[in-house]
C-alpha cells in the first residue's frame, strides 16, 4: 500500500478513465471515492477523489508538478469536455490518521469520544490539537479510514487521559472545527464498543450477551440489557438510551 493518498476537488465534470489518464503519467494509481462501487457512478458525485499511487516518489512529483497558491497545490487537467481546468490537490500520508499525543497514558474506551463529519483534508494531529486546546487532556486522536484503500472517511477519535476532559467534551455535543480554510460545527458524542459487557451485571445475568443501550447522559454513560432488569428500566426511563 502506497505511504501517500491525494485526494483532488473540484472533479465532477471528470470521469474516473479521464482522471486516471490524466495522472498516470506520475506512476501506477487507482481512482476511488466513497461507495464508488455501490453507487457505481462513472464520475465523482461528491466533486472529489481520491489517487492512491503505489509508490511515494509518485505523489512527490505530483506535488512538484503543481502550481502553489497561498499554500494551496493546483493541478490542470484536460479532458474531452474541458481544458486546463485547475483541481486542487491535498497530499495524504497513511501515518496521519494517528497522533499519539501522551504516550504515557494508556487508551481508555470510557474516556474517548466519536467525532462525526471530521473534515476529510483534516490530519489526527490538528484533530488533537484543536481538543486538546478545548478541553485539555487529549492523549490519542485517530481518523477513520477505508480499511481497504486507506483514505480518511470523515470521522474521527480522541481519547482523553481524564473523566474531567472527557466530560466537558461530551456535554458540549459539538464542535467547531476551525483549520485554515476548514470551519465546521461537527458532532461529538461518547465511543460505545459493540463488544462491551453489560455494566448492571458483567455478563452474568443475561448470558454473557454484549449490551446493546447506551446511555448517554453525563451522569450515567453505562452499557445495560434493558429488557432484563425491571429496575434499570425505571432507572433508565428518564434518560437518553442510543
Amino acid at each position: 500500500m502506497a505511504e501517500y493518498i491525494s485526494s483532488l476537488t473540484p472533479c465532477c465534470c471528470l470521469v474516473s478513465e479521464e482522471i486516471k489518464a490524466s495522472f498516470r503519467r506520475f506512476g501506477s494509481l487507482v481512482v476511488d471515492w466513497p461507495h464508488k462501487a455501490e453507487s457505481k457512478s462513472y464520475f465523482p458525485p461528491k466533486g472529489y477523489a481520491f489517487l492512491l499511487f503505489q509508490d511515494e516518489a509518485s505523489v512527490q512529483q505530483l506535488i512538484d508538478a503543481c502550481i502553489q497558491d497561498e499554500e494551496k497545490l493546483y493541478l490542470c487537467v484536460s479532458s474531452p469536455t474541458t481544458k486546463d481546468k485547475p483541481v486542487q490537490i491535498r497530499p495524504w500520508r497513511l501515518s496521519d490518521a494517528d497522533f499519539v499525543l501522551d504516550a504515557s497514558m494508556p487508551l481508555d474506551p470510557r474516556k474517548t469520544v466519536f467525532v462525526g463529519g471530521v473534515p476529510r483534508p483534516l490530519k489526527a494531529v490538528e484533530l488533537a490539537m484543536i481538543m486538546d486546546r478545548l478541553y485539555g487532556g487529549v492523549c490519542y486522536a485517530g481518523i477513520d479510514t477505508d480499511p481497504e484503500l486507506k483514505y480518511p472517511k470523515g470521522a474521527g477519535r480522541v481519547a482523553f487521559s481524564n473523566q474531567q476532559s472527557y466530560i466537558a467534551a461530551i456535554s458540549a455535543r459539538f464542535v467547531q472545527l476551525q483549520h485554515g480554510d476548514i470551519d465546521k460545527r461537527v458532532e461529538v458524542k461518547p465511543y460505545v464498543l459493540d463488544d462491551q459487557m453489560c455494566d448492571e451485571c458483567q455478563g452474568q445475568r443475561c448470558g454473557g450477551k454484549f449490551a446493546p443501550f447506551f446511555c448517554a447522559n453525563v451522569t450515567c454513560l453505562q452499557k445495560v440489557v434493558l429488557f432484563r432488569y425491571s429496575t434499570a428500566k425505571n432507572r433508565f426511563r428518564s434518560k437518553v438510551i442510543v
